[in-house]
């Protein structure tokens, strides 16, 4: 099997695919206050075509595939997908990552059409603050879909986390205590750069200072059984089966060993979060190309990812928000 290596020495092996620019939040760090251009149904990917690029990574080495969005389940049949894409040979995990607020609904379907696991994005655990950033009241609802995802048996569920001074730095604490009470894994992400207004470098909490804050709560030791490709410094607790990890973009780069690629919902392979380079692979499989026909498009996604992102400079270089690329 041919392995899609980059010209640092880095292995793809993970896929984060995003199925929709739409979003059913307007979180103020991600999305633009004026939103971002609706796209037409047809500029978006199919099913299918989603579907036949997992399936050439797959054949290159891809092993990993993440669901993202803007909101995943807001993409009507989005259980469908996920019922296409755990068929695939060679997929081995495949993941979500959703705000929470129509995962009750869905949590059971997915789990039986071949999802394995859940992140969920929470910010606040009081409801006030999540109205205040999101312009949604339905943080209950948010709730109900973590429990609903503990329900239908995912393991693990994580919570993801961004910590921003002045907004959460006082929830650290009570984060952790939350995560060791449902049995969550908990991810601390560093506010970064994403192309949206409410970026300032005051309000970046760097990763040491988290920690801190959260040893407030409960003793943490470095966890024995991390991922090599994990980008997140894993500690467990002891007695808990929770974990809490801290994801350091700006203040410990993670860069040199990044095993992923992004496919956007309109069709373009993104090889890094943060840079301009994108490359259309939406016409040559509409062209009729599969698998290893395929292989140039990705090969030349693997000769633009940069050694590594300058987001600590205060920005990040690609034209698009967060909100059109998936996190």
């Amino acid at each position: 099997m041919p392995m899609l290596t980059d010209q640092f020495g880095r292995k793809i092996t993970y896929l984060r695919v995003s199925v929709t620019d739409r979003c059913n939040l307007r979180c103020r760090y991600c999305m633009p206050a004026a939103g971002v251009p609706p796209k037409r149904h047809e500029d978006l990917l199919t099913f299918e075509e989603i579907a036949a690029v997992v399936a050439a990574g797959a054949s290159f080495g891809i092993t990993k595939v993440r669901l993202t969005g803007g909101e995943p389940l807001l993409r009507r049949g989005a259980v469908d997908l996920v019922r296409l894409l755990a068929a695939v040979p060679g997929v081995a995990d495949l993941a979500l990552t959703t705000n929470g607020l129509l995962l009750a609904r869905h949590a059971a379907e997915l789990k039986a059409a071949g999802l394995m696991r859940v992140n969920v994005s929470l910010d606040t655990l009081r409801a006030d603050r999540f109205a205040a950033m999101t312009g949604s009241d339905d943080w209950r609802g948010v709730m109900a879909g973590i429990d609903a995802a503990l329900a239908a048996g995912f393991a693990p569920v994580k919570l993801n986390v961004v910590a921003i001074r002045g907004y959460n730095d006082d929830e650290v604490a009570d984060f952790v205590r939350f995560a060791r009470d449902k049995g969550l894994h908990l991810r601390f992400i560093e506010f970064m750069p994403v192309g949206n207004s409410f970026w300032e470098p005051g309000k970046v909490i760097p990763t040491k200072e988290v920690r801190a804050l959260a040893e407030r709560a409960a003793a943490l030791v470095p966890a024995q059984n991390g991922n090599a490709g994990d980008v997140a410094e894993l500690c467990q607790m002891p007695g808990s089966a929770a974990t809490v990890g801290f994801i350091s973009p700006l203040s410990a780069k993670f860069c040199r060993r990044c095993n992923r690629l992004r496919l956007t919902a309109d069709g373009f392979l993104k090889p890094c979060l943060a840079c301009k380079n994108e490359i259309d692979i939406k016409v040559p499989v509409r062209r009729g190309l599969r698998g290893d026909e395929l292989k140039r498009v990705f090969f030349e996604a693997m000769r633009l990812k940069p050694r590594a992102h300058s987001m600590e400079e205060g920005a990040a270089e690609s034209p698009r928000c967060m909100a059109e690329v998936g996190g």
